[in-house]
């Protein structure tokens, strides 16, 4: 089984167990196990647990941000990409962002990657704001409130319902293409 497993499959698993049980749980040991796996195999594929986490870092910003983007990239040019993102971005519930951002409390490789990731969202945002036709002041002021936005629903313990969400999505919405 070992030798079966990629790096992409210890990151995924990593993910995972981030999104589930926070970053303490980002050992060799405990991912091995769940892995069904020795800890042998880590090894084989991570110099120690600090180069996992830097791969792991790096991995959460490709699937929570470049993937994103390249997907949005796709989306036809009659249709707003920033309606599709917003859409796609507050219909989603993520326990692995407010595990990140928590990680980041505590560690400094993690709050760099997190303030990275966050420099790369709101650039994207403003991009598509410009797109949209707002000047450059503008639309950067209102990627950041949209940002924002986004955090505020990332962290709240209390998801909406799916009607109420719909409403609330609108009124931004209609409140940033003003």
């Amino acid at each position: 089984m070992t030798d079966q497993l990629s790096v992409r499959d210890w990151l995924d698993q990593g993910l995972k167990t981030l999104a589930v049980r926070g970053f303490t749980a980002l050992k060799a040991e405990p991912l091995a196990k769940a892995m069904g796996v020795s800890r042998g195999s880590f090894y084989w594929h991570f110099a120690d647990v600090a180069a996992f986490h830097a791969a792991l870092l790096a991995h959460w910003r490709e699937v929570s941000a470049e993937a994103i983007i390249a997907d949005l990239e796709a989306v036809p040019p009659d249709e707003s990409r920033l309606r599709v993102l917003l859409r796609r971005a507050f219909s989603t519930r993520s326990g692995l962002e407010r595990a990140v951002r928590n990680w980041a409390t505590f560690d400094a490789t993690a709050r760099n990657a997190v303030q990275a990731i966050d420099r790369r969202r709101v650039g994207y945002l403003k991009g598509l704001l410009r797109a949209e036709g707002l000047g450059d002041a503008q639309a950067e002021a209102r990627a950041q409130i949209i940002y924002w936005t986004f955090l505020g629903h990332v962290l709240s313990d209390k998801p909406l319902p799916k009607a109420e969400q719909e409403r609330v999505l609108e009124e931004l919405l209609r409140i940033i293409s003003r």
